[in-house]
C-alpha cells in the first residue's frame, strides 16, 4: 500500500463526520415534524389530517431520487453532488420555515427530499470509496450513530421547540448543521468520479415508479379506510419490480446491475435489512403512541422515555468492532437480531398500572443491540461488492433501507389495528399495543435466521484494528 499523505489521514478522520452531519439532519428532519402537524396545522390554517402531505412529499421524493445517486456521482463527482445536495436541502428547510401556506410547505418539503435523497448516499459512498475494507467498519460505525439517535430526538426535540419557540425552528435548526456540511465538504470531500458512465433512463424511470408506488402504499397502510385501492397500489409497486428485473436482464449497463445480487453478502443484507426493521423500525412509532394513548402522557414525556436509546446506541458503537472481531458476522447478526426480538417481546408484559420506569431499562439495552445491528447490517452488505458495483450497490442499499424503514411503521400500524379491532382485547386499547409489540418481536426473532445464509468467515475481510 502506499503512504498516507497527511491530506489523506485529515479526510480520514473528517470524512466519518461529515456523513453523519448529513445523516443525523435527515433523520431528525424525517422524524421532529410528527409533533409539531398541530401547531403548524393551526398557523397555517389548515386540518391536522391534510398536514401528512407535508410527510408524504417529502418521502416520496426521497423514493423517487435516491435511485439516482449512484449514477449522478459517478457523473459529476461525489463532491460537487454532495454540496449541491446539502445547499438544496438547507434551501428547502429555509423555505418550509417561510411557508405561509400548505402548497408553499410541499413545495419546499420536496426540494428537502431531493437534497436528502442524494445527501445520505452520496456522503456514503465517498466513505467506502476512501477507506480500505479492514478501516470501514470503525468509519461507518461512527456515521451510523445519528441514523439512532435522530428517530429517538427527533420527536422529543419537536415536542419542546413547539412548546417553547414556534414550528419555524423545527426546519430553521438544519441551516447551521448545513453550514457547517458544506464547509467541510469543500474542504475534505474527496472528488470521485467515473470516465464510463451511461445512464439507463428507462431503468431508473421503472424502478422510480416501482419505489413511488410501493412507498404511497406504505403511506396510505397507516391510515386506511377501504384496504382493496391500497393493495391494489402495493400489487402494481411489486410488478414494477418485476418489470425492472426483465428490463435489467436485457439491457446491458442496468441502473441497478442483477449481478450485485450474485454476491451472497450483499443479498443477505438486503433481505436481512428488510427483514428486521419490520420490528426495529415500528418501535419508535409504538412506544410513544402506547404512552400517550393508553397511559395518557405527554408527547414530552413519551420523548423522555425512549431518550435512553439514543445514549446507549453510543455504547454500543464503543463496543461493535470488538464483537465482530471476536464472533463474526453469522454469530453476532443471528444473536444480536434475537436478543432485539426478545427486548421488543418485554415491552408486552406491562400491565396498564404499572409505571412508565418499567420501559425505560428495556429501551436502553434496545438501543446498544440497534446500535450492533445497523453497524454490522450495514457493513455486511458492502464487504464483497467490487469497485465498480459500490456505486449502484451503496444507492440500493439506500433505496432498500428508506423502505424497509416505511414497512416496519406500516406493518406496525397495521397489527396495531387488526389487534383493536379484534374480540381478543375487549376494548382495551393497552391490550392491543402488548399484542402488536408481542407480534413484531416474534417476526423479528424469527427473521434473524436469514443471516444464517452468512458464512462463518464472511466479513473477514472488514476486520478491523481495535483502538
Amino acid at each position: 500500500m502506499t503512504e498516507t499523505s497527511p491530506q489523506q489521514t485529515s479526510v480520514k478522520k473528517i470524512l466519518p463526520l461529515i456523513l453523519a452531519t448529513a445523516i443525523f439532519m435527515q433523520m431528525l428532519d424525517s422524524t421532529i415534524l410528527n409533533t409539531s402537524l398541530p401547531s403548524i396545522a393551526r398557523d397555517l390554517h389548515e386540518s391536522p389530517l391534510n398536514m401528512q402531505n407535508a410527510i408524504i412529499s417529502y418521502v416520496l421524493t426521497l423514493a423517487v431520487f435516491m435511485p439516482a445517486s449512484g449514477f449522478l456521482a459517478d457523473r459529476f463527482g461525489t463532491k460537487k453532488v454532495f454540496i449541491f445536495s446539502l445547499v438544496l436541502f438547507s434551501l428547502g428547510s429555509l423555505f418550509c420555515s417561510m411557508s405561509q401556506n400548505l402548497t408553499h410547505l410541499v413545495i419546499s418539503r420536496i426540494i428537502q427530499g431531493v437534497g436528502g435523497s442524494l445527501m445520505t448516499p452520496v456522503g456514503k459512498l465517498a466513505l467506502i470509496k476512501t477507506f480500505d475494507k479492514n478501516e470501514l467498519l470503525k468509519a461507518m460505525n461512527f456515521a451510523i450513530i445519528p441514523a439512532l439517535i435522530g428517530p429517538v430526538l427527533g420527536p422529543l426535540v419537536g415536542g419542546y421547540m413547539v412548546d417553547y419557540l414556534s414550528w419555524h425552528w423545527i426546519f430553521l435548526i438544519n441551516i447551521p448543521i448545513g453550514i457547517l456540511g458544506i464547509i467541510l465538504g469543500f474542504k475534505y470531500m474527496p472528488d470521485y468520479q467515473s470516465t464510463d458512465v451511461d445512464f439507463d433512463l428507462k431503468g431508473f424511470l421503472i424502478f422510480a415508479a416501482a419505489s413511488l408506488l410501493l412507498s404511497i402504499s406504505l403511506e396510505l397502510f397507516g391510515d386506511m379506510q377501504n384496504i382493496s385501492p391500497v393493495l391494489f397500489v402495493f400489487i402494481l409497486g411489486f410488478l414494477f419490480l418485476y418489470y425492472y428485473y426483465k428490463h435489467a436482464r436485457r439491457d446491458g449497463n442496468p441502473i441497478f446491475p442483477l449481478n450485485l445480487f450474485q454476491v451472497r453478502t450483499f443479498r443477505v443484507g438486503i433481505v436481512g435489512n428488510l427483514a428486521t426493521r419490520l420490528g426495529i423500525s415500528s418501535v419508535p412509532l409504538l412506544l410513544p403512541l402506547m404512552i400517550q394513548i393508553a397511559y395518557k402522557q405527554s408527547a414530552v414525556t413519551s420523548g423522555w422515555i425512549i431518550a435512553p436509546m439514543a445514549l446507549t446506541a453510543m455504547f454500543g458503537k464503543s463496543s461493535v468492532i470488538k464483537i465482530l472481531n471476536k464472533y463474526g458476522y453469522r454469530q453476532t447478526l443471528m444473536v444480536n437480531t434475537f436478543i432485539i426480538g426478545t427486548l421488543i417481546c418485554l415491552l408486552a408484559v406491562p400491565n396498564i398500572h404499572t409505571s412508565l420506569y418499567w420501559f425505560i431499562p428495556i429501551i436502553a439495552i434496545l438501543g446498544f443491540f440497534n446500535s450492533i445491528q445497523f453497524t454490522s447490517m450495514n457493513t455486511i452488505s458492502i464487504a464483497d461488492l467490487r469497485n465498480f458495483q459500490t456505486s449502484s450497490g451503496n444507492s440500493l442499499i439506500s433505496v432498500n433501507q428508506q423502505l424497509a424503514i416505511g414497512f416496519g411503521i406500516a406493518f406496525g400500524l397495521i397489527v396495531l389495528k387488526l389487534f383493536e379491532s379484534s374480540d381478543l382485547i375487549k376494548g382495551e386499547t393497552h391490550n392491543a399495543f402488548r399484542y402488536t409489540f408481542l407480534t413484531v418481536g416474534i417476526l423479528t426473532i424469527i427473521s434473524g435466521f436469514v443471516f444464517r445464509r452468512l458464512h462463518i468467515s464472511d466479513g473477514k475481510n472488514m476486520k478491523s484494528k481495535e483502538d
